[in-house]
């Protein structure tokens, strides 16, 4: 009798378990179920509201709109109030962007993007019109010619400034410490950009300026250090680079780093979840590097500097990075239209992001001059003869013709001189140097 009642308590109990997780599984069921159902109608009524303004507009707006004209303000508005890179592009804006990463065409040589609503200079390219001419990073661009950027999108304002190689254009620029708004001419040019230049500095640094990620970086690159057997380090120039070609990027890295994670993206898309590693194959891993970046550096020279700092691998010295670490794709959408969307941001090694951040100086310098103490007359051997000569320069007033243009393979002291970050940067990687020459005796005394 009593195993009988402890039956029958079990299975009632069992019974009443069931039929609460059966309750429960019916009121999760609900939930789900009145979840979707509020979130459709929520849809339903925003499309409504939004068919609801465009036949108000239709029928009252002051001028004559078509239904096809304002849904295209619309989409503009939308995606330029997403963030600052995605935008809607008619049919002569989807073209005009083809021939800027497919064609030829005449440009200032600026990388330009939206900063707190305002029109800023990311970097200068080096060489270019806008380079020579004086702009600077952080430049904000009040008016291109007579039209205000207040409002402007990117892509109208990179629409104004290109043009026909040769034509003038009138920047008016705000910049940081100037009193009132300066005006800057600027003729327009084909921009013919050499994204990479070896100089050595002594007798065994190798100093690698990259102006832009192109096509050439990874070749480039190690052609020059090829051609630089002697140089036991690198000071890596990555100031006012705006940045370029991904796989660029993630090659430069590659060739110091062996292992690991290079940069990785991730986006509300699963397919756009990408990873990029490191490959063993010839990859120097003990040269010491120094890196120097500025405000200018952005986008692919963030991951660069950002993913070798990540590794241990360099030391960047100079002042924070733009902070454009977000990725585009270009969606072609009829009538030869086309979406410009953010679609995943990137990650650094550490998972650590890059939009709107940048990457910070393992050592920050600001950019200046450094002055030498006065030496009086004693000079070196091998100066003796300029010295001389501009002596007798200051004597007779007769300036004398020097023979021999200045070799632009090197870079002397009175360079880096003038140019407190790069001293730094030299400074560092003398001292890593004499580190781990100092190991490797070391591990030979051991032997």
């Amino acid at each position: 009798m009593i195993k009988k009642n402890k039956k029958a308590l079990l299975f009632g109990f069992l019974s009443t378990v069931t039929a609460s997780i059966l309750m429960v599984s019916n009121a999760q069921a609900d939930n789900v179920y009145d979840t979707r159902q509020e979130n459709d109608t929520s849809k339903l009524q925003a499309y409504l509201k939004f068919t609801k303004i465009v036949k108000i507009i239709e029928e009252q707006y002051v001028d004559e709109l078509n239904t096809s004209d304002i849904i295209d303000k619309a989409l503009k508005g939308m995606l330029v109030n997403l963030d600052a890179h995605s935008s809607f592009m008619n049919a002569k804006e989807s073209k005009d962007l083809q021939v800027q990463t497919n064609g030829e065409f005449g440009g200032l040589g600026i990388s330009v993007g939206m900063r707190d609503g305002a029109l800023t200079v990311i970097a200068p390219i080096e060489g270019t019109p806008a380079d020579k001419a004086g702009m600077k990073s952080k430049d904000i661009i009040l008016k291109i010619d007579d039209q205000a950027t207040i409002g402007m999108t990117i892509d109208k304002a990179v629409s104004l400034m290109r043009g026909k190689p040769g034509t003038p254009i009138k920047l008016t620029v705000i910049r940081k410490g100037e009193s009132k708004p300066l005006t800057i001419d600027i003729v327009r040019d084909i921009i013919e950009i050499q994204s990479v230049y070896a100089k050595t500095i002594g007798d065994d640094i190798l100093y690698l300026r990259i102006t832009s990620f192109d096509q050439k970086v990874v070749s480039s690159m190690k052609e020059s250090i090829a051609k630089h057997p002697e140089a036991k380090g690198f000071v890596i120039d990555l100031r006012n680079n705006p940045g370029g070609l991904l796989n660029q990027a993630i090659g430069v890295v590659d060739m110091f780093v062996d292992h690991g994670v290079i940069v990785s993206q991730k986006g509300k898309v699963a397919s756009e979840n990408l990873i990029y590693n490191a490959r063993p194959d010839n990859s120097d891993t003990q040269t010491p590097i120094v890196i120097l970046v500025n405000d200018g550096s952005a986008s692919a020279s963030e991951i660069v500097s950002g993913a070798l700092q990540d590794h241990k691998r360099a030391v960047i010295v100079g002042k924070k990075t733009f902070g454009k670490g977000s990725v585009q794709i270009v969606m072609p959408i009829g009538n030869r239209e086309s979406l410009r969307l953010t679609i995943a941001r990137y990650y650094l090694p550490s998972g650590r992001t890059i939009q709107a951040v940048g990457v910070t100086p393992d050592i920050e310098v600001a950019y200046g001059e450094i002055k030498k103490a006065d030496e009086g007359i004693s000079i070196k051997e091998r100066d003796l003869q300029l010295h001389l000569e501009s002596e007798l320069e200051k004597v007779d007033g007769v300036k004398i013709d020097k023979k021999g243009e200045e070799n632009k393979t090197i870079i002397t002291e009175e360079q880096i001189y003038k140019d407190a970050q790069l001293k730094s940067a030299v400074d560092i990687l003398k001292a890593l140097m004499i580190s781990k020459r100092g190991t490797n005796d070391k591990e030979m005394l051991s032997e």
